[in-house]
């Protein structure tokens, strides 16, 4: 036991010094934030006295894991415009969204290592040798994966919404097109319709029609609709209005294929699950249902023949 005092010792030692640095880190990033905004602050006091100066409105002030997330990013990087499409598959539209998320990765990287050191006096004897930097290892892995976990789990929800979702909308539309309605003024009803049993693709279509109304062309903004739900369908049901409204093909015409394509692809993928329910149930009719069956009609001739043996 007086053996592991040392060892223990060093690995303490090692993790203080680097969960220091990464506190020191987190200081200096904090005060140089704190001292940009008063020096800003500072500057627009200074020049109050011009009269559009009170035209502009005050802006929010960012909490404290959106400022470290924004130390620890490049606002022109690809991976966090990668990031941020992710976000917004998972539901957050917010600017500020990825810096939240890398803000909260460092926090739930960093606190959980300071109480695991809180915790170890209480835990050192029923732990193995070098158990401490196991544990800071383990739970920085688990710590840095669990954010991103998370949000696929969410992103995941929400695809299988809008895949269940996708055929109902294109049949809507075919409906309201061909009633009369204008492809834009069919998004807006449709949007409306489906609000109730599939709120996020309708919340989806709702950003869809202010991208329309703000004057973007639709095609871009069908892009950026299939973008956002990151389903093959919609990429194809974009490119198809796209290819349309160049050649000046009927816009309905267009969507009645499109949605008869689509009954057609998810008969075939019933069938496919329906075909593939022989196969899944293979392993467990072997481990539960043969075993039992088996012993079933043997226990009774087995029971019949040690009877028999004894008697002789």
């Amino acid at each position: 036991m007086m053996a592991n005092i040392p060892q223990d010792t060093t690995v303490i030692t090692i993790i203080m010094i680097v969960m220091g640095a990464a506190m020191l880190v987190l200081g200096s990033s904090v005060f140089r934030s704190v001292r940009d905004k008063r020096q800003v602050n500072e500057r627009l006091k200074s020049e109050a006295r011009r009269p559009k100066a009170e035209a502009y409105p005050a802006r929010q002030k960012s909490s404290v894991i959106e400022t470290i997330g924004r130390r620890f990013s490049d606002p022109n990087s690809e991976q966090l415009s990668v990031l941020r499409d992710r976000l917004m598959r998972a539901g957050y539209y917010s600017k500020s969204a990825p810096y939240f998320y890398i803000g909260i990765r460092f926090v739930a990287l960093v606190i959980p290592q300071f109480l695991l050191l809180g915790c170890w006096p209480l835990i050192n004897d029923v732990m193995p040798d070098n158990g401490l930097l196991l544990s800071s290892v383990a739970l920085a892995i688990v710590s840095f994966v669990a954010p991103s976990f998370m949000l696929d789990k969410k992103i995941g929800k929400r695809t299988d919404q809008y895949r269940e979702g996708f055929p109902d909308m294109i049949d809507l539309l075919v409906a309201c097109v061909e009633a009369g309605l204008s492809l834009d003024g069919a998004v807006q009803r449709v949007s409306e319709e489906v609000a109730q049993r599939y709120p996020w693709l309708s919340d989806h279509m709702k950003i869809m029609t202010l991208e329309t109304r703000a004057g973007r062309a639709r095609a871009e903004a069908w892009k950026n609709f299939a973008d956002r739900l990151g389903l093959d369908e919609a990429r194809s049901l974009a490119v198809m209005l796209r290819q349309s409204e160049e050649l000046g093909t009927s816009v309905s015409e267009t969507l009645r294929v499109f949605a008869t394509d689509m009954r057609e692809k998810r008969m075939l993928k019933a069938e496919e699950k329906a075909l593939a329910l022989p196969a899944k149930l293979t392993v467990p009719l072997i481990l539960f249902v043969f075993p039992s069956l088996l012993t079933v009609l043997l226990l009774p001739a087995a029971m019949r023949m040690v009877d028999v043996m004894g008697q002789m």
